[in-house]
């Protein structure tokens, strides 16, 4: 028998830049310049209150909070 080849070299994986890295990397750079560029107020509800805020804030919250989210759902498990 022929020993099994345990070589680590997934397939697409570059170190520690794979292709969907890659991508992520892009969008969240993108974001960001958005973010950026969009700095006029706006007024928000919150449930009941309204809420004056610069755009670019409330572009940063739900950027932050879809980050945490996929965090959370996309997270590695133990075996």
């Amino acid at each position: 028998m022929s020993p099994k080849n345990v070589s680590s070299g997934g397939k697409g994986s570059v170190g520690p830049f794979s292709p969907s890295r890659i991508v992520v990397l892009v969008i969240a750079v993108l974001s960001v310049v958005f973010i950026a560029e969009n700095t006029g107020e706006v007024t928000i509800r919150l449930l009941v209150p309204l809420v004056t805020l610069p755009l670019y804030v409330v572009l940063l919250a739900m950027f932050a909070a879809g980050m945490v989210c996929g965090g959370y759902l996309f997270r590695r498990r133990p075996r």
